[in-house]
């Protein structure tokens, strides 16, 4: 009998149990049978059903879903590779570049600070960050009778605030969603592909405009490195030093880096990307993905930064996890800031983090959705036409993989996979809706 195909939610816990039953058992997340968590083992079947057919088909090399509820895991699955052409099978302890799943885990990091009195959140950054200061900003608007591109540039009005970073309404971008001057300068200058340290990043940034006036507009953006320099800068630690001491060793998160040690790197899943992607440039500064045949992305471009010996620590997208580990993440933010007796934030900290903090501030692209201090939060479940609950706080990667946690259901879904870019690829959405579907109390 082949375990791992079977279409069960009680084969894949059967898999769980006979995988990993001590670091589940000891970390007081617990598999269960589904039903024992008011989840439905038929339904939550559905998923392993359509992820199966996506890897028969070739569509996808492999994937990697977990699903717990009230503490306990009741659904845990892997199909397929995390390396096709080794033909590796996708294991419950693979490794992922997780990407921008890493700012949730920062803006943790920021709020640990917070509680101790080194910064309240409505200072200006550059009290701390003195590069920061004075700078300008430079508008773009296009005539719509000519179609010619206008550019205003004006010292900034409002200064940077933490807040700012933590909400991304700061007036950074990233450089490679747009082509303005500001988008053009970011990549002239190779902010983040090619700096060496977050010290760096940051002092680049002083030399270039923000693109938006700080405080009027959510766009995604190097924020939450910034954000990684602050840490640094009032702990007096490294990111990585610092990540480390005050959230991975409390919370248990034994595989969780910014460099992989070489002995961990077999576990690291193939990063693959649509064929016809990135050739030639930063796979960051490619679009389109869609369902093309995939191929392994260049290594020396794939696990740059991530190998033994790294020293730039992204906190907006530099981290490696595992699904399980993850979940210790996802729950403590549950708990209200503590897992196993150990709290590294304040219940108050955390409602503060997964309350909407944008109002009327435009920008965010997801209707029904609102924005916190780190995460996407639901505020209006009828705008986002899909299932979930009012207060649900999530965020995704780069690569595709994504996490949502629903204080309302006591539910964290976490989806993994390595497919780089992801443009129009819907494998999480997916796997999200066969979990809400799969309640049955």
């Amino acid at each position: 009998m082949n375990i791992r195909r079977c279409p069960s939610a009680v084969a894949a816990v059967l898999v769980l149990l006979l995988l990993a039953p001590l670091p589940l058992s000891a970390n007081g997340l617990k598999p269960v049978r589904p039903e024992e968590v008011g989840l439905s083992s038929e339904r939550l079947a559905r998923i392993g059903d359509r992820m199966q057919a996506y890897v028969d088909s070739g569509e996808i090399p492999g994937a990697l879903a977990l699903v717990a509820r009230r503490g306990k895991v009741a659904y845990f699955e892997q199909w397929g590779f995390a390396d096709r052409e080794k033909r590796a099978p996708m294991k419950p302890d693979t490794l992922f570049r997780i990407y921008s799943m890493s700012k949730p885990i920062t803006a943790v990091g920021v709020m640990i600070l917070h509680e101790e009195g080194r910064f309240q959140l409505g200072d200006p950054v550059a009290k701390y960050l003195p590069e920061l200061a004075k700078l300008e900003v430079r508008d773009e608007s296009t005539n719509p009778g000519t179609g010619e591109v206008v550019v205003h540039s004006h010292p900034a009005r409002n200064p940077i605030t933490i807040r700012d970073l933590l909400r991304h309404t700061a007036g950074f971008t990233y450089g490679f969603f747009g082509n303005t001057e500001v988008d053009q300068m970011y990549r002239e200058l190779g902010i983040l592909v090619e700096d060496s340290d977050i010290a760096e990043t940051v002092r680049k940034l002083g030399q270039v405009p923000l693109r938006y006036e700080p405080g009027t507009r959510w766009h995604y953006s190097v924020a939450v490195d910034v954000q990684g320099r602050l840490i640094e800068v009032v702990s007096g630690q490294t990111l990585d030093q610092f990540f480390a001491e005050r959230i991975f060793a409390p919370l248990g998160m034994k595989d969780t880096f910014f460099a992989v040690p070489d002995r961990e790197w077999k576990r690291v899943a193939v990063l693959y990307s649509p064929e016809g992607t990135g050739e030639g440039s930063d796979l960051f500064l490619t679009s389109g993905g869609g369902k093309k045949p995939l191929v392994a992305a260049d290594p020396e471009r794939a696990d740059r930064g991530y190998r033994e010996g790294a020293t730039h620590f992204s906190g907006g997208g530099g981290l490696v996890s595992s699904a399980m580990d993850y979940l210790r993440f996802a729950q403590t933010m549950l708990n209200g800031g503590e897992l196993d007796g150990k709290r590294i934030l304040s219940r108050k900290s955390v409602e503060l983090m997964t309350t909407d903090h944008l109002g009327d501030i435009p920008g965010l692209w997801s209707p029904g959705y609102g924005f916190g201090l780190g995460f996407a939060v639901l505020t209006d479940l009828g705008e986002t036409g899909a299932l979930g609950s009012v207060g649900e706080y999530n965020w995704g990667g780069a690569a595709g993989t994504r996490f949502w946690v629903d204080p309302e259901e006591e539910l964290i879904g976490i989806y993994m996979i390595q497919i780089l870019p992801h443009t129009g690829l819907e494998y999480g959405t997916e796997f999200r809706s066969f979990t809400y579907q799969a309640i049955a109390d």
